[in-house]
């Protein structure tokens, strides 16, 4: 199925078929790295960190087994339309976040640029990340959000 020209720009999330929902993911991974919430109430903080899901390949930012990743994986969520408003730590640079929100996609997304390798090469994806499987002090791997 091929898809329509700028497709996100005339139909709302809602409105869009499965693979026009696909297609919106830019491929930086972010969503696959680990985050953890401290405090609660007004002390609540989220922090994001440089801790990779043990699936994601770290070069490309995809899954390595995107097809089996919920049974492999036992706290891997799949982003739907109907819990977007959920995901409100999804990464400023999220195509998903950004329409929900009414915003423009960045000129890097591979959608607007044509090139796959775009987000890589505006520097997107997170740097130096690291498998959850070699980490034993998370703290030591905490970010500030991209």
């Amino acid at each position: 199925m091929t898809l329509e020209k700028n497709f996100w720009e005339h139909k709302t999330l809602l409105e869009m078929n499965e693979v026009e929902w696909e297609a919106l993911c830019d491929g930086c991974g972010k969503c696959c790295y680990r985050k953890f919430i401290e405090g609660r109430g007004k002390r609540e903080r989220l922090y994001f960190t440089r801790i990779a899901c043990n699936l994601l390949d770290l070069e490309t930012g995809k899954c390595g087994n995107y097809l089996k990743r919920f049974e492999i994986e036992d706290d891997c969520t799949k982003l739907t339309k109907k819990n977007l408003p959920d995901f409100a730590w999804l990464p400023k640079t999220c195509a998903y976040r950004l329409l929900y929100e009414n915003k423009p996609l960045f000129d890097w997304h591979p959608l607007i640029s044509g090139n796959s390798k775009s987000v890589k090469l505006a520097h997107v994806m997170i740097e130096n990340g690291i498998h959850e499987c070699d980490v034993i002090d998370w703290f030591d791997f905490v970010i500030e959000e991209n």
